[in-house]
């Protein structure tokens, strides 16, 4: 098949046309895939119906999958979450975000598929988080070099929403047992393209470590505010059987919670990364 890429803004996304995500995928196809990522940072496919083990299958041929600590899964495919308002709690979504950042070595990236959708609503937000980098002046550039950040999975998924049960609350302390918090650095290096992002998040970011604790909150709540301007960004409106696969190193992401009592349910794959550096 021929691809055809159709860039949506200037700062990141791609529609990508011509291919079947239900088909193993070929190695030329996948070159072409992972060259649209690395130049656009979130690519979304139309009209995909996939099933969790042809969704997984995808994925993992751009690396190893992560199975979430807390999530529910898709029970014969482990590696596929399970995001249902019907079933749990997903308000951690509702906030811009970098998925796992409280990992030592985050996600790549992630691909999400639409399975069932309000009649409007339930859009997603993706910014550039190299275009946030590139934005800010030269001076505070060179201070955020060689800042580092703690990253805690505890600051998006809270004791009170996770532990209501004697069982969830033993799963949830053993989970935080096995995910302390964890040390990022402030600027991350993509490790493949070379460009540098703001690698901090208001999903799980807390502090910056080498700042003063007021210092911190305002120069958090500066990045925080920055990362996400619209000229950054951009908006997916969801069709049913839509897959988007996103660069983790380099974005973040907002799950607008805009459609309640209706349900939403998507599954997701994520591809585990390296170190940040």
């Amino acid at each position: 098949m021929s691809l055809t890429i159709t860039p949506i803004s200037p700062a990141l996304g791609a529609i990508i046309e011509g291919i079947d995500l239900r088909q193993p995928l070929s190695d030329a196809n996948q070159q072409h895939i992972e060259r649209a990522l690395l130049k656009h940072q979130v690519l979304f496919f139309r009209n995909q119906s996939i099933e969790p083990s042809q969704q997984a299958a995808f994925a993992a041929r751009f690396g190893d999958l992560h199975i979430h600590p807390l999530y529910p899964n898709v029970p014969e495919q482990p590696e596929v979450l399970v995001l249902d308002t019907a079933v749990t709690d997903v308000r951690d979504n509702a906030i811009w975000h970098t998925d796992v950042t409280f990992l030592e070595t985050p996600a790549m990236g992630a691909v999400l598929a639409a399975k069932q959708l309000p009649t409007y609503g339930g859009d997603t937000l993706w910014a550039s988080s190299s275009a946030a980098f590139d934005a800010l002046s030269e001076p505070l550039k060179r201070l955020l070099d060689g800042l580092t950040a703690t990253h805690d999975f505890t600051r998006s998924f809270p004791l009170e929403r996770f532990g209501n049960t004697p069982e969830a609350l033993a799963h949830y302390h053993e989970v935080q047992r096995t995910h302390p918090p964890v040390v990022h650095p402030v600027i991350r290096t993509h490790p493949v393209t070379g460009r540098k992002g703001l690698f901090v998040n208001d999903g799980f970011t807390n502090r910056i470590n080498e700042l003063e604790p007021a210092e911190s909150d305002a120069l958090l709540r500066f990045l925080f505010a920055h990362s996400t301007r619209p000229e950054f960004s951009i908006r997916w409106r969801w069709q049913e059987n839509d897959v988007a696969f996103w660069d983790n190193r380099i974005t973040q992401h907002y799950a607008v919670d805009d459609y309640r009592p209706a349900r939403r349910v998507m599954h997701r794959a994520t591809v585990l990364g390296d170190r940040p550096r």
